[in-house]
């Protein structure tokens, strides 16, 4: 009779922890589905900021690139001054937004990220004084950021380092580079224009 009652208790705790063990496996199921559905709503938030950041900054970029424009400089003086007040105060408000996505990075990435930028920093510092040959480094580097065969030499050295960066800060590097060939590009074409304009200038008062 003894015997049976411990085995009826034994059976009876073994039923009891099979279905516990159930039902804890249950909820943590649950709990996994609901971290997968938090975790494609966090990638989808981070993708929405990461586009915002570059219209962010492509808005940036087209207010620039309108104030330096030729069309600005062949306005009259009075509507010109009117147009930069209104670039100015649209500058501002875009500047006044703040976005700001993290990237998580290892040691070897921050290391790879602060070497990437240094080099790039460093041509920009030289690009007033050679502004052809610091163009033709900063392809260099952008070859070295697409995955088609360029038509420029790639800074093997830089792809590299590149290579070692978190994927975002790799994305990023990118986008600058090509923010700032754009720049270099609109910069050569303004200078020609101005030279021009200063020939046709001294042409015409030579001629009277």
């Amino acid at each position: 009779m003894a015997q049976a009652k411990i085995q009826a208790k034994m059976n009876e705790a073994t039923c009891s922890k099979f279905s516990r063990t159930l039902s804890m496996a249950d909820r943590s199921g649950q709990l996994l589905e609901s971290l997968d559905q938090l975790e494609i709503r966090v990638e989808a938030l981070r993708e929405a900021a990461s586009a915002m950041e570059q219209e962010r900054e492509c808005i940036l970029e087209m207010i620039q690139s309108l104030q330096n424009s030729q069309e600005m400089r062949n306005i009259c003086a009075g509507e010109r001054e009117e147009l930069n007040l209104t670039a100015d105060r649209l500058m501002g408000r875009t500047l006044s937004v703040e976005i700001s996505v993290g990237t998580i990075r290892n040691p070897q990435q921050e290391d790879a990220l602060h070497k990437a930028t240094s080099i790039i920093d460093e041509i920009v510092k030289k690009l007033l004084d050679d502004m052809y040959g610091g163009r033709q480094r900063l392809m260099a580097l952008h070859a070295a950021c697409v995955s088609e065969a360029p038509a420029v030499p790639i800074d093997q050295k830089f792809q590299a380092i590149v290579i070692s960066c978190a994927l975002e800060d790799q994305k990023k590097i990118k986008r600058r580079l090509e923010t700032l060939l754009r720049n270099v590009e609109n910069a050569e074409k303004n200078i020609k224009i101005m030279d021009h304009q200063k020939l046709e200038h001294t042409q015409a008062n030579g001629g009277q």
